[in-house]
């Protein structure tokens, strides 16, 4: 072997021997200034489960409305990390239970609206199984057109009622 190849198999020896090394380090003691600063946890409590107060207090569960494109059942991407959030809520509490009601915009006859409101509830409902939440948890109902948040004849009101509710009948 020539020079050059000792010299870089002695140094990533060298390497693997350093990172193999842990140094022992002191942690050092925690002072008590005598001020506490309350904390709210944000997210699951501190075991790692969700709690029945935590669909009040955590952000992520307190979204509970899907919006929709017109005459669209198709979940936007940006409503994944929702439904990450209440299928472990489901899968941490089995005794929970979710109905999921579909509604539409007053465009469209009655039964196409309660047919896209159907839709889009089993939509929302795939999308908490695919997260690992239970069917036997999850029930659809469609309410199509018939309970809007908005009544103005207007895109901006009808894009609000395109929308499926996450309603909780058992924390």
């Amino acid at each position: 072997m020539n020079n050059t190849t000792r010299v870089l198999m002695l140094s990533l020896m060298s390497v693997a021997v350093l990172a193999g090394c842990k140094k022992a380090v002191k942690p050092e003691a925690p002072t008590d200034t005598g001020t506490t600063v309350p904390t709210t946890p944000t997210g699951p409590t501190t075991s790692g489960l969700y709690g029945p107060d935590d669909l009040d207090r955590d952000a992520c569960l307190r979204q509970r409305v899907v919006y929709f494109d017109l005459d669209q059942d198709a979940l936007k991407p940006e409503f994944q990390a929702i439904m990450g959030c209440h299928a472990k809520y489901l899968r941490d509490r089995p005794s929970s239970r979710i109905t999921l009601e579909g509604h539409a915009d007053e465009r469209g006859s009655r039964e196409y609206n309660l047919g896209l409101g159907e839709r889009r509830g089993n939509a929302v409902n795939s999308a908490l199984q695919a997260n690992g939440g239970s069917a036997s948890q999850l029930s659809v109902v469609s309410y199509g057109e018939e309970r809007p948040v908005c009544t103005d004849s207007n895109e901006s009101c009808w894009s609000q009622n395109r929308r499926v509710e996450i309603v909780y009948t058992a924390r």
